[in-house]
């Protein structure tokens, strides 16, 4: 797919992105009614969970369109400069467009939902908060993205289940969205998103952490490369 087929894609990805978040609460809450109890939890993860075999299923047939600017930085950084810069110029503004208008859309449709999760401790804390849930998933994306063994919905499982855990655990704090372009809709919706705390807790400590999550990756995992690559050429 030529770079302009990937950014429609990174654009229409987050667009939906956004709008299945909403959708399956609006199913689970107002639809079937389940309430904030154990059934309602339960049926909300499983729905979320399918919801990111489809995705990850539309990443894979658009080959490589994403609704998250920290996967595709983290791609980025392992690439050369050019690809660097394409990803900070071009496709993780069309992934904050997409969820902008996606959003925008959301409220026109749905008047009386709740503009998003919001920070609710300190700003130092909310950094580092989303930054070690983004290190995590960084590392985990990365390694599944090596040629391991194991099959795709495999990959995609384990994927869905780190996602969805770090997501509970991030989600009374900071909302858990280890994803800029989704934090920064809902912000822009409320009016927010030019404020030091929005760039701080889900722009720049994400960035950071996917940056160091990168370089240990690399560390860990380069020499091991390396090792192979000399054992083959001996062979």
């Amino acid at each position: 797919m030529g770079a302009t087929g990937l950014l429609v894609s990174d654009f229409v990805i987050s667009f939906m992105w956004v709008w299945s978040g909403t959708l399956i609460k609006v199913f689970v809450y107002e639809v079937l009614g389940l309430g904030h109890g154990l059934w309602g939890e339960t049926v909300k993860c499983a729905l979320y969970i399918i919801d990111m075999f489809f995705f990850a299923f539309l990443g894979k047939l658009t080959k490589g369109g994403s609704y998250n600017p920290l996967t595709v930085l983290a791609s980025g950084f392992s690439g050369d400069f050019g690809r660097f810069l394409f990803t900070v110029g071009a496709r993780i503004p069309a992934q904050a467009v997409g969820s902008i208008t996606g959003v925008r859309l959301i409220i026109a449709t749905f008047p009386h939902l709740w503009l998003g999760p919001r920070l609710s401790i300190d700003v130092h804390r909310g950094a580092l908060t989303e930054g070690l849930l983004a290190f995590v998933i960084v590392i985990i994306s990365l390694g599944l993205g090596r040629k391991i063994p194991g099959s795709f919905y495999t990959k995609t499982w384990i994927s869905s289940v780190s996602k969805l855990t770090l997501q509970v655990l991030g989600s009374d704090l900071t909302g858990g969205f280890m994803n800029p372009a989704s934090a920064m809709g809902w912000a822009y919706a409320r009016g927010d998103h030019i404020t030091k705390e929005h760039v701080l807790v889900y722009w720049l400590a994400p960035v950071e952490a996917t940056l160091l999550a990168v370089w240990i990756f690399r560390l860990l995992v380069g020499p091991l490369k390396e090792q192979e690559a000399k054992k083959k050429k001996s062979e």
